[in-house]
Parts: C-alpha cells; structure tokens; sequence
C-alpha cells in the first residue's frame, strides 16, 4: 500500500510539477476569471467529441464558443475581455456543450461549477457565474489545532423551529451562539455540497465544488463560517468522496456522453443499495479532481477539515455489503481490497497533512480497518480520527432487547473501551442516522409516546419520563467520558429532541414538519427538556474544564454485575455509575483518595432528585479496594 501510494506522489511531482500545483487545479479548471477581465475555461471530457461553451452571455448560440483540444482528454478555451469588462458577467447561467461520440449535442453543468441553483417552477439545477464585485473577506484567523474535540454534528436546512430550509445566516446568528454556549468547540456540517435531492441527506452530491444554493450564497457560507471561528469553533466539512449521484443534467454521471468518465464503468461504477455512481481512483484526473476539491473547500471557505464519508464503501470492493467485520486480519487485507482508493485516502490525508498541518480528517469506517489512523510514512491510511460505530448500536441493542435489570456492566465497558492503542476515537451515543425516520433517537426509544404528554413540570413525574431523562443523561456521560479521545453529539439530541428526522418528499407530502430542530423547547421554563439541555453543557464545561477526551485510556476500577455499578478514573476525576433500576446505595466503597462532587446527574438542575449532598469532601482511608491502596465510602 505504501509503494503504491509512494509511486502515485513520485509519479505527481514528475510529471505534475508537484502536489502543491496538482492540487490547485480548482483555479483553473471549470470557468475562472482573469486578472485582466477575460476568461479562461478548462474541462476534461475523454469521451467527448466537441466542447463548447454557451450561456446567457452569447445568447445560448450552442457552437460560437469552441474549446481547443489538448492531451489526455482535456479541453480549454481563452474568452477576451470586452472593453476590459468581463465577457461573462456575475450571475448569468452558463452550460458545457458535449457533442458526444454518437452526434448528440448534451447540455452540462461543469464539474468544477462554484455556484449552483434551482429555481421554484424547475426539476435541475442551473449553472450560474460566481464572480462578485467584492467577495467576502475573512476577517478572523482558523483556531489552533484541537487536542480533542467536542463536535456539534449539525444540519444548516433543518436548525430552525419553523417549518422551511433555514439559511446560513440563520445559523451564524442563531445556532453558532448555541453551540458556544453548550460547550462544544467543533461544528461538522453536513450538507453543504451542493446535492440536488434534499432528502438524500446531502449524501447524493450533484456538484462537488458548490456549496449549497438553498441555504443561501457563497459569501453567506463564508461568513458563517468566519463568526464561528470568531467563538473558537472549529469547523468541518461532511465530505462525500465515496460515490456521486446518478444525475446527469445536473450531476457528473455521463458528463462526456460516456458510462465512465470520473467512474469505472459497467457493474462496478455502481453502488447497488445507494443507487449511485463509484469513482474510479485508478485514474489520475479524478484524483486531480478529488485532491483539489478538498483543497478549494480549506482555502476558499476555510474549513479546519472532514469528516469522510462511507469510508467502508470505498475502502472494499464489496462496499461492506452483506459483511460482516469480526476483527480477523483476513478481513482486511487480500484481493478484496480496494487499494486505489485507500491510496487515494493516504494521498488526501498526506495533501491535507503537508499543506495545512492544523486541519482534522476524520473517517467513518464500520470495518475497523487496523492503521486507518496511523501516519502515512507508517503505511497507515493517515487520518486523525475514527468513529467509534460499535457504541451506539450497542446502547440501541440494549435498550430494545433487555431489561435494566439485565444490562450487562462488563459488555458495555468492553464496547466503550474495546479501541486500538494509540488510533483515536471519536465517541457518541447517537448521530444523525439514528434521528432518521425508521429509526429513533435515545430518548424516543427511552420515553416514546409519553414525550408528548408528560415533559411538563406542572404533569407528576412518570416512571418512564423518570428513567428516560437519568438514563439519558447517564449513557451521554459514560460515553464522553469513558468512550474514546473526542465526542460527538447530532444537533438537538442533546436535550432529547422528540420525534424523528424527516425531509419533505412524495412519501410524507413534502412536508417540513419533521425537518426542523426544535430548539424552542429548550427555552420552555415548563419542559423538562430544558434539563437534559443543562446536563448537556455542564458535562461539556467540566470536560473543557479537566480534559479527559485528551487524555489515557481511562482505568476501569469496577463494573459489579449484581450492583449494577461502573466506575473508573480518568484525568484525575472518579466517575461513578449505578445503572440499578431500583437499587440506591449508602455507603459504597470505591477506588479513590479525596473527592468532591463535580457533575451529579441527580441534582435538582439536571431534572434529578437530589439526594446527595455537593457541600461534603470526602477524604479517602488506606483500605483496598480493586487493587488500589485507598478508597473512600460514597
């Protein structure tokens, strides 16, 4: 894997002139304006017999602006300026012209297209100029590289109360404050390369290098993104370079007239369960194409990194389809593995890593593939971070098929704790995928029906409301801190957000009633909602505050079966658990020195039922306990 990755740099500085210039394509190709007015075009379309370029600025004359061929399918036309003035002026739609191999003449939106948008009354999108008089400025530096995160997964469509696709500057304005104050110092957004099906999720991308029209401009993205690094956020980028949509008037399939293209044709170009086309990472001008998106996404925007998705699907020629990963090496080395695009992994994170060393790459990977965060010059696949995907299925599995009074403590602390030495982890009780309708969130599966009836302070406390909002606070906890070196939180799951997660589309009457966040019950002086919120950001604050995410694996000092009990030390805290459905206990030793109560998902704030007392020390005796020389009584 190292020679091959070795070979493709080798091969880029050769003939390339480097990876610094090789991956600056993004201002040359597609349409880019001059210095001195004109303008300068460059596509590749192999297949393709003619280029052209039409639009508003020529009255949409399919042929009086020809490309000129050049090598290796690449095509490139010089427009001059007109009275020094642009030729193309901003905001006027353009097209790609293909005459394709049988004669047809095909109307595409470039590849490398910056801004995309689809107007009310029209199925596809329409390419349109992106050249503004005066773009934004960025006025605020990037923060410095984290040493854990705290990441605030979030949606820009859906971060409103009301029943529409909310803006960027909805979300600079009203969520990034939010978040601030909740304690999280990451925000990974999804959906904001552009995708021409809103329900997809922004995982069926149509064009790779614009961001989302629906939420607003470029301009407003950058703003956005410059407060939140105002506040010390990070922010990082859902990328999808796993596969693309099948759209070919507004998408890349078919861009030239041909089934391959940016794809491996045939069979495999397609994914099976996705419905969605599969890059060819063998070939050079994809990785050109694919390099140089995520680089536009760093510079132009400032993004501080990714998040990588599907990496399972791209990392196995069976995609993880009907695979299942046991942890055997057989699994993950042999002739099923796709080594061009784990190349194609190595090369990004090495680009990213050598050209701006403070951004973060992440990646979702299901498989466990060993050395995924390792170094490149280790052989390894170079990213920072990996998902720990093992953990919410197991507290869903949990929760749906046992009893409280069969949790088992063992399993869950071997779940929580059951990572490679020295790959970091990014841990979470719930994402997005378990907001989507089909599935439910913690706290539905916890409270269910009753989330409509009894969250009202002034409505008896129910024993199902009772335990949903203690165990809700106690699984986000012991997952932050017992779990892996970073956390992870879907926007709204924070304070147990009722109902599931649902775009508008012919299957719901495209409705927006589900595609919203909530966040006003939060403000709701009579919800217990407001409960889950505050445990929320206090349990972020004392992390802030401590650093347990950055530091060693955390020592396990007790998981009693029949007590129901977990407990555990890490950066200098004792974290203490009693999962007992009925049992409390007065005087429980457990490993410790002195101590004094920092966090207590009982307390009256949290929605608890106060009955311990946060004034009293507690000084240790030289008693052991767990193979440790003292403990105290709790």
């Amino acid at each position: 894997r190292y020679s091959l990755f070795y070979n493709h740099l080798k091969n880029i500085e050769e003939s390339e002139g480097g990876l610094d210039k090789f991956t600056k394509s993004y201002k040359t190709f597609g349409v880019n304006q001059l210095a001195d007015g004109g303008i300068y075009c460059k596509e590749w379309a192999p297949g393709a017999e003619a280029v052209f370029l039409a639009g508003d600025f020529n009255g949409w004359n399919p042929s009086s602006h020809p490309y000129k061929k050049l090598e290796y399918g690449k095509w490139e036309l010089f427009i001059p300026p007109e009275d020094g003035q642009s030729p193309v002026p901003h905001g006027s739609k353009l097209k790609v012209v293909i005459r394709a191999q049988n004669g047809a003449l095909l109307y595409r939106i470039s590849p490398w297209a910056r801004y995309v948008v689809r107007e009310e009354d029209k199925v596809n999108y329409d390419w349109v100029h992106w050249n503004p008089p005066q773009s934004y400025i960025h006025k605020n530096p990037s923060p410095k590289r984290l040493k854990s995160l705290r990441i605030y997964e979030s949606h820009v469509g859906i971060a409103s109360p009301e029943g529409k696709v909310a803006s960027y500057k909805n979300f600079t304005y009203n969520v990034l404050p939010r978040i601030k104050d909740l304690g999280y110092n990451c925000v990974q957004l999804m959906a904001i390369m552009e995708h021409a099906y809103y329900a997809s999720f922004g995982y069926q991308v149509t064009s790779f290098f614009a961001a989302s029209s629906r939420y607003g401009t470029p301009d407003d993205l950058k703003e956005m993104i410059d407060v939140a690094h105002s506040m010390g956020i990070t922010v990082l980028l859902d990328v999808v370079h796993s596969h693309a949509s099948k759209n070919s008037e507004d998408g890349l399939n078919q861009f030239d007239g041909t089934d391959s293209c940016f794809f491996h044709s045939g069979y495999r170009g397609n994914h099976q369960l996705w419905d969605s086309r599969l890059f060819d990472y063998a070939n050079w001008e994809v990785l050109r194409f694919l390099l140089s998106n995520l680089r536009m996404w760093i510079e132009d925007y400032r993004f501080d990194g990714f998040r990588f998705d599907g990496v399972t699907s791209m990392l196995y020629h069976h995609h993880g389809i009907g695979t299942g990963f046991s942890g055997d090496y057989n699994e993950y080395f042999g002739l099923h593995v796709d080594e061009d695009a784990l190349c194609y992994l190595m090369l990004a994170n090495h680009m990213i890593n050598t050209l701006h060393p403070e951004c973060i790459t992440i990646a979702e990977d299901v498989s466990g593939m060993p050395a995924l965060c390792r170094p490149v010059a280790e052989g390894g696949g170079g990213f920072d971070y990996r998902l720990a995907m093992a953990i919410p299925d197991k507290w869903i599995q949990i929760i749906k098929e046992l009893k409280d009074e069969d949790w088992n403590m063992g399993n869950i602390v071997h779940t929580l704790t059951n990572r490679r030495c020295e790959e970091k982890y990014i841990a979470y009780a719930e994402s997005h995928d378990q907001a989507l309708v089909g599935d439910k969130t913690l706290a539905f599966r916890l409270m269910d029906a009753e989330m409509y009836t009894n969250m009202s302070v002034l409505m008896p406390l129910t024993p199902v409301i009772d335990r949903g909002i203690q165990l809700h606070k106690m699984i986000r906890l012991i997952t932050h801190a017992l779990g892996g070196e970073s956390y992870l939180n879907f926007m709204g799951n924070e304070f147990g957000h009722p109902e599931w997660l649902d775009f508008p589309r012919i299957g719901n009457n495209e409705s927006y009633h589900y595609a919203r966040r909530q966040f006003n019950l939060t403000e709701d002086d009579l919800l217990r909602y407001k409960f889950l919120n505050a445990f929320d950001r206090d349990m972020n604050k004392l992390e802030e505050r401590f650093g347990w995410l950055a530091s060693p694996q955390a020592y396990v000092s007790e998981k009693h079966e029949s007590n129901k009990v977990i407990a555990f030390e890490r950066a200098g805290l004792i974290f203490i658990f009693n999962f007992h459905p009925y049992q409390s206990y007065v005087d429980y030793r457990v490993v410790a020195f002195k101590y004094k109560i920092l966090l207590d998902s009982d307390a009256g704030e949290y929605g608890g039922h106060q009955r311990l007392d946060h004034s009293t020390e507690y000084f240790s005796e030289p008693y052991p306990h767990n193979y440790r020389p003292n403990s105290i009584m709790v």
